[in-house]
């Protein structure tokens, strides 16, 4: 069962699974960023993306894609080369989280 059949079946459940997904992938999402900027790249943090408001995190595209279940987060941008560690702080970026994926 999709998103958009949930929203014409049970609207209300529609809105309570929307919160929580959302927040859900932000969480994820500023976790990536929050490991890559303890490891040296800033580029989260210079994006304004290290933040639980889903504003700086959503965009139109985005939007539509979860609703149809495309993709659930924005693209995050790393800076492999201001990764301290290199090869250590690239496989922690990538693996931030990576128990909540489901």
């Amino acid at each position: 069962m999709g998103l958009t059949h949930l929203l014409f079946q049970n609207p209300l459940l529609f809105a309570a699974v929307a919160v929580a997904l959302l927040y859900s992938v932000i969480a994820h999402e500023v976790a990536h960023g929050w490991v890559a900027h303890l490891f040296g790249d800033d580029t989260a943090l210079r994006y304004g993306r290290l933040t639980f408001n889903p504003l700086p995190h959503l965009d139109i595209i985005d939007t539509d894609a979860v609703l149809c279940g495309l993709r659930l987060g924005k693209t995050r941008a790393v800076n492999y080369g201001a990764l301290e560690r290199s090869r250590f702080g690239l496989i922690a970026v990538a693996l931030a989280v990576a128990q909540q994926t489901f």
